[in-house]
């Protein structure tokens, strides 16, 4: 009778270090369960924050074009021999345009030779025959992209005030 006691002694510790090596095993099964949800929500809640983000910047371009639309233009270079080109300029914007435009081309190193330019209800037109410089002539040629992107940044940027007068009484 005594060793019977005895055995079911010793069968229910192993029953009982089984148990606690599978409570351990669990635990640690249940904490890796939890790292893992932890890891999905953490990567749910970054792409939440980079579509917020995307959304903010194009909230914010729209308002930025809303309070400064883009300027209706139209620029159109033409090659017509070597160094030479005809440049067709028309935009809705009127005050500095004509300077900003004969800038850009001298920057370029092009000569205006002949200009026809017309300012009315706040828009610009343009056509003008132009020439490359003589030290231009020598070095690289210009393309058409070129003298197109140069007048393109010229009509874009905003007017320079310089000018400024003062009423003295």
């Amino acid at each position: 009778m005594g060793s019977s006691r005895l055995q079911k002694r010793i069968a229910l510790r192993r029953k009982l270090h089984i148990l606690r090596a599978l409570n351990t095993a669990s635990k640690s099964h249940d904490t890796l369960l939890y790292t893992y949800l932890l890891k999905l929500k953490l990567e749910a809640i970054k792409r939440e924050y980079s579509n917020l983000l995307a959304i903010k910047k194009e909230y914010l371009n729209l308002i930025v074009n809303f309070h400064s639309p883009k300027i209706l233009q139209e620029v159109k270079v033409e090659k017509t021999k070597e160094g030479s080109f005809v440049v067709r300029v028309k935009c809705e914007k009127g005050e500095d345009t004509l300077v900003s435009v004969l800038e850009a081309l001298e920057e370029i190193g092009l000569l205006v030779l002949q200009a026809t330019v017309s300012c009315k209800d706040n828009s610009f037109s343009m056509e003008a025959t132009t020439v490359a410089a003589a030290a231009q002539s020598h070095g690289q040629t210009l393309n058409v992209n070129d003298v197109t992107q140069a007048i393109t940044k010229a009509i874009e940027k905003p007017p320079k005030n310089d000018m400024k007068f003062s009423l003295k009484t």
